[in-house]
């Protein structure tokens, strides 16, 4: 006799979040159809619609392959007196976890760097940079354009960033910051478009981010200035194309996207794993 607990009868509808019976053909609510159905309810679409969730699923993923990236190839461990440099992974497992740029990109062609390298950082100050401002940021843009909205705009701002970085010659480069700027972009985006005082308050603050960061960027040599710029521009595109939710709110569609995005970042970092790996044997 199975001692596993009964399956729940209800469920919170994936798109408009209102219980719903789970054998429903429709949400009474919003209309969806078969909102209990595994492609409509599954753990990528229940992340993806959860705000903490997402946040701890992003900054966990990041946590783990720095763990990694040091791990693999502890010999060429830095451990630089300087805080910038302190506990800074060896180039060759930056390398093979999937570092992005001109090399990787059009002489090795590793196009799956492009989502790869947004998990990857230099040193101990460079992940707890990107973190912090990542862990500020996501909740404003979840609020304003949706959790699954927060995560296509992350990973679109990281490929687009990374990808005009490299046209513009960058050899290598990796960190979450271009996707990162990529919500920085967003918002800015939203901010103008909403106007108001609250729309000219989060413009202001986020303005003042932005220019923090080139003029940082500026001043401090191997920071990747096209990444950023590029993140910005790709997350204000992307957010103009889906809308925030006041205008807008949140659909299945954009739901689906955004557990796309988990799937295939989720596939490349396991490939990236299978790279280090293999490595490590070697």
């Amino acid at each position: 006799m199975s001692n596993s607990p009964p399956k729940r009868s209800s469920l919170l509808c994936p798109n408009c979040r209102r219980l719903v019976s789970r054998s429903a053909p429709q949400c009474p609510s919003c209309g969806l159809k078969n909102p209990g159905s595994f492609w409509r309810d599954n753990v990528f679409t229940r992340t993806v619609g959860d705000r903490e969730g997402i946040l701890r699923l992003i900054i966990g993923a990041n946590i783990v392959f720095f763990v990694v990236s040091l791990a693999i190839d502890p010999r060429s461990l830095v451990m630089s007196a300087s805080p910038f440099g302190f506990l800074s992974p060896s180039s060759n497992s930056l390398l093979v976890l999937g570092s992005t740029g001109t090399i990787p990109l059009f002489q090795l062609g590793r196009w799956w760097t492009l989502i790869s390298a947004s998990f990857l950082h230099g040193s101990l100050m460079h992940i707890l940079f990107n973190m912090i401002a990542f862990y500020q940021l996501g909740p404003l843009i979840i609020r304003e354009f949706g959790a699954s909205r927060m995560v296509v705009i992350y990973t679109m701002s990281g490929i687009g960033g990374y990808l005009i970085s490299s046209l513009f010659g960058v050899r290598f480069t990796i960190g979450a910051s271009a996707a990162v700027c990529g919500l920085i972009g967003a918002a800015l985006y939203y901010g103008k478009k909403r106007g108001g005082d609250y729309g000219q308050a989060v413009f202001s603050q986020i303005g003042g981010w932005a220019i923090a960061i080139f003029v940082f960027g500026f001043l401090v040599p191997g920071i990747n200035n096209f990444g950023h710029a590029g993140g910005m521009l790709t997350g204000a595109v992307v957010a103009l194309v889906l809308g925030y939710r006041e205008r807008s709110p949140e659909r299945m569609a954009d739901k689906t996207l955004g557990t796309a995005c988990i799937v295939i970042t989720a596939a490349v970092l396991f490939w990236a794993l299978v790279n280090g790996a293999v490595f490590m044997i070697a």
